[in-house]
């Protein structure tokens, strides 16, 4: 492994914290005791066997910093590939950093927005509202008197993201070079996937995007709110928005007092997610109770877009037999649909699987159906996906991780609350959307299109590789199982055919030879040698080199 020389001190302080957390074994295998000159006793330290596994996989995270602990709470939604016990405490992790100095704040929007602080906002308060380990947001004011809420990147964060990232995708790269387990786990997709999902919350130019297309999607809906985005006053590291103040949906006793309907609250909030997941495909991936506020004047408003989900057409299409599926409870359809949203391995044991969803099903089979989590029943689908090495889209487990958070919010404010009776009926709209015939109107027309122009291009194709085969450059490669030892075994066939064909000519001769003279009756200048006797002798003596020739190739 080449360790990067301007980073062997983060790779040194990685291994270290593998060995305090007890995962020594992973440094001493993946050979980084030689390369970072570790003390190879270190490598066998041992963990307190009081924690688990997700506990120290938790704290080994803290203690590599904010980029590993973003990293954990991305992870924490797959549960597709991580074990629940190890889920639950991903889910815990909390960024503890402290917020940068009011100075320092300032000479980055400065820097990022090009004008001096006073010249574009009349007020900015120097203490956070609230600071994380990507950034922090100030309260402000406009020249022209509109209320913000400025958030601005913490300084070195994208570099220092950009340098953990690429260390990461380097030892997963060597972990599946090396280790079984970690080439079955596809460790180096995941930390690409975990990468390109970070970076993706670095850029504030596309969470303010996200925000207007959402607000886009749902602009004729008068209870709910999305704060605009002042992209004169934004960049990649900083997003001026407009500043919201309402009850977050984690104090239950101000909403009452407020509203006087919490059951309304919990029904509003959630048929407005379902229709940004179901209906448009694009929805807030990060619906916790202090991303979700009431406002003085009733509606509802959404912040914080760093974090979004798309579902495509297709998956859509097959996120709803899902759906009716678990309602319905039928084994077959259930198999079908987590066939056709993930992908499936050869070596898949469908006996199997059909038995552990069987037993799924059994046990949802006698619970109310008002008692079902949607997000619990999705995550428990997706455990056996894991087992049987399925495949799932990060969309889908990124669906479930939300659907479980408005559960939570909603059990918090109306535990009689049923998120999956609401899903129903946008599960069946999705079905009549899937077949109805306006649908089947435009698949048949684009398959249509795109076997017109597939027909259309096949002439240019067929004279390509005339063209290809008539210059001697086409290349046919065939794979033939077995192939290599076919010269051996040729080599074998041939010895046998050259020994049998060598005795059956001697034969012939010698026995035409004995026949000729019977017939005849004379004795001949030839007969008056002993020829029989000669002739076995040389016959023999061939028949022995032959033997002796093919036994020693040892390929007879």
């Amino acid at each position: 492994m080449m360790v990067r020389i301007r980073q062997a001190g983060r790779y040194r302080d990685i291994a270290m914290a593998l060995m305090r957390h007890g995962f020594g074994y992973m440094v001493e295998e993946l050979g980084l005791y030689r390369v970072l000159s570790l003390p190879r006793k270190l490598t066998r330290q041992q963990a307190h066997e009081s924690r688990t596994l997700g506990e120290r996989i938790s704290a080994l995270l803290e203690d590599l910093g904010p980029t590993f602990v973003k990293l954990g709470q991305l992870a924490s939604t797959r549960a597709d590939l991580l074990p629940e016990s190890v889920i639950q405490e991903l889910v815990k992790l909390q960024d503890h950093v402290p917020p940068v100095p009011a100075e320092t704040a300032r000479a980055i929007l400065e820097k990022e927005l090009e004008h001096p602080v006073d010249a574009l906002f009349s007020y900015l308060e120097d203490a956070p509202l609230a600071a994380a380990s990507i950034g922090q947001v100030h309260r402000g004011v406009l020249h022209s008197g509109e209320r913000v809420a400025v958030k601005i990147q913490r300084p070195g964060v994208m570099r220092m993201m950009r340098r953990d990232l690429e260390i990461l995708r380097d030892l997963t790269a060597l972990a599946e070079r090396k280790l079984d387990w970690a080439r079955q786990y596809g460790l180096y997709r995941m930390a690409e996937e975990f990468s390109r999902s970070l970076l993706a919350e670095l850029d504030y130019i596309q969470e303010g995007r996200n925000a207007e297309r959402i607000a886009q999607q749902l602009r004729d809906d008068e209870r709910v709110h999305i704060p605009s985005i002042y992209w004169d006053y934004s960049s990649a590291r900083v997003l001026t928005m407009e500043y919201v103040e309402g009850i977050t949906l984690n104090r239950p006793e101000e909403l009452l007092a407020q509203s006087g309907d919490l059951k309304d609250i919990v029904q509003r909030t959630i048929e407005i997610m379902l229709k940004q997941i179901f209906i448009d495909g694009f929805f807030h991936a990060d619906p916790h109770p202090g991303n979700l506020l009431l406002l003085p004047d009733g509606r509802l408003a959404l912040i914080d877009f760093g974090m979004v989900g798309r579902i495509s057409e297709e998956t859509k299409d097959h996120l709803s037999g899902l759906v009716i599926a678990l309602m319905r409870r039928n084994t077959d359809a259930l198999v079908r649909a987590i066939l056709r949203l993930g992908v499936v391995p050869e070596e898949v044991d469908r006996a199997a699987l059909y038995e552990d969803m069987d037993a799924l099903r059994d046990e949802y089979y006698d619970v109310p159906f008002s008692q079902i989590s949607i997000g619990a029943a999705l995550n428990d689908l997706f455990g056996v996906a894991r087992r049987h090495r399925l495949s799932i889209p990060p969309e889908l487990t990124l669906l479930a991780k939300t659907l479980l958070t408005l559960e939570g919010v909603a059990e918090g404010l109306d535990p009689s609350f049923s998120i999956i009776q609401m899903a129903e009926p946008f599960g069946r709209k999705l079905l009549r959307q899937r077949f109805s015939g306006q649908r089947i109107q435009r698949k048949l027309i684009s398959g249509a299109a795109d076997l017109a122009e597939g027909l259309l291009e096949l002439p240019g194709q067929a004279r390509q590789l005339s063209e290809t085969i008539g210059k001697g450059k086409l290349k046919v490669e065939i794979g033939v199982p077995g192939l290599d030892h076919l010269p051996r075994k040729l080599d074998r066939v041939g010895n046998r055919l050259s020994f049998s064909i060598v005795l059956l000519a001697f034969s012939i001769i010698m026995a035409a030879l004995i026949i000729g003279s019977s017939l005849r009756g004379e004795p001949t200048l030839l007969w008056d040698f002993p020829i029989v006797e000669i002739g076995s002798v040389v016959a023999m003596l061939m028949f022995v080199w032959l033997l002796y020739s093919i036994f020693k190739s040892g390929r007879f």
